[in-house]
């Protein structure tokens, strides 16, 4: 969330800088500004109250050493009305401190500079495109009947045994899947994060600190008997990994990555765009999460950008990578790249990853800073992405390797896979 202070010294310019994201501020800004002020007052109150409360204790003391005890009984009254007051202000301040953060919660990340204005995914801007198109034989098909074909995807068995967006995954299928799992983190690994295996539920607390509680509360599973929720990726875990934490600049940056099923409710509208594994309640995916000092943390954002831009590369998939506008920018963000790629079967773009940096956003609710030599101490920048999203990855290969012979496997996962064709 943002921090209070900031909020106070650029009143203006946030709501202004909102707009992008077609998010009128005014009335939460202006009303956090004047629940702040009044807790502020009632803080101020209080504490002179305690303070005149404790003196008085004092000199009662003091007359009854003295034998004035009539006095002293003047003054116990008087002590006991001003011991009263402090009680009810402290209920009306603790009162006040419990509304802000729920207020400072519904405000979103103000976009960077960079990020378009627009209200939608149409709105998005494409700043790059490579990797060449395939011109597939007369009879290609989507995935969903190439998978029946081949048998190596039963949806319909998943529904059986869960429901829709449950596939089960066979023979060179779950093969396949397991082989890009494998070659993402390797790649990850070889690129210097560090791998994690994280709890797949996380408590409240983790929802809160990287942004999903309360704004996708509906899109997660709850297990409500023990409050714990289902994760919707790993960035949950792995970067909660160091809420509270005090660290040191000096070692920063802090890279991660970690395989992990993701679960999420909301599983989109019916229609071709959503059919097969365009779109599931359960997936898995693989995630970079990178810890960083504010001064390199743009720096960190293209670098990951790059990162998966070689693994797509090396997968020899058409792709494209848009800048969010603010109309379709996360919550949290405060500059996301989508990665994009192009199903020649479906004759459309699937989306395989997002790069987001959140800036101070996650951290402020992480309680996550950073200590410089000098004893400075500030909110760290946290930044992920999907190293990748394995659906549509495992999607696009499908479709765009296809051949009247089968579907080829890309070159650079046949280590992996241990076959070069599934027919």
């Amino acid at each position: 969330m943002l921090q209070l202070q900031f909020i106070r010294d650029n009143k203006a310019e946030i709501i202004e800088a909102l707009k992008k994201r077609n998010f009128d501020a005014t009335e939460v800004v202006n009303e956090v500004v004047s629940l702040d002020e009044a807790r502020r007052s009632l803080q101020v109150e209080l504490d002179n109250t305690l303070a005149s409360s404790n003196k008085l204790s004092k000199e009662i003391g003091q007359l009854f050493k003295s034998g004035e005890r009539q006095k002293a009984e003047i003054l116990r009254e008087k002590s006991t009305q001003l011991k009263a007051k402090a009680e009810g202000l402290k209920t009306e301040l603790k009162t006040k401190e419990e509304a802000l953060p729920e207020l400072l919660y519904t405000i979103p990340n103000v976009p960077n500079a960079l990020v378009p204005a627009g209200n939608s995914e149409d709105d998005n801007e494409e700043v790059f495109r490579a990797g060449e198109i395939p011109t597939l034989h007369d009879n290609a098909q989507p995935h969903w009947e190439l998978v029946k074909k081949y048998d190596i995807i039963d949806f319909e068995l998943g529904n059986k045994i869960t429901g829709a967006g449950f596939p089960v995954y066979k023979g060179k299928g779950a093969r396949l899947q397991r082989a890009l799992i494998q070659y993402f983190l390797d790649k990850n690994t070889d690129a210097g994060y560090t791998e994690y295996q994280v709890p797949h539920l996380v408590n409240e607390a983790s929802g809160y600190g990287t942004g999903q509680l309360p704004d996708k509360e509906g899109q997660m599973y709850h297990a409500t008997g023990d409050n714990l929720y289902l994760i919707p990726t790993a960035e949950v875990p792995v970067t909660n990994m160091f809420r509270g934490d005090l660290l040191k600049a000096e070692d920063l940056p802090i890279c991660c990555t970690g395989y992990t099923p993701c679960f999420r409710r909301e599983a989109g509208s019916y229609g071709a765009h959503v059919r097969g594994l365009n779109r599931l309640h359960q997936f898995d995916k693989v995630e970079i999460v990178r810890i960083e000092r504010p001064e390199d943390s743009y720096a960190a954002l293209d670098s990951m950008v790059n990162h998966i831009k070689e693994i797509l590369e090396e997968l020899k998939l058409p792709y494209r990578i848009l800048r969010l506008c603010g109309g379709d920018l996360g919550f949290t963000s405060a500059l996301t790249y989508d990665f994009e790629v192009f199903s020649t079967a479906q004759d459309r773009w699937l989306e395989i990853s997002s790069v987001s940096n959140f800036e101070t956003f996650q951290a402020n609710r992480l309680k996550l800073r950073i200590k410089d030599k000098d004893g400075k101490k500030q909110l760290a920048h946290t930044l992920n992405g999907s190293a990748l999203a394995l659906p549509r990855v495992l999607a696009g290969i499908i479709e765009n390797y296809q051949t009247e012979n089968g579907i080829e496997i890309p070159e650079v996962l046949r280590k992996y896979t241990g076959f070069d064709v599934i027919s």
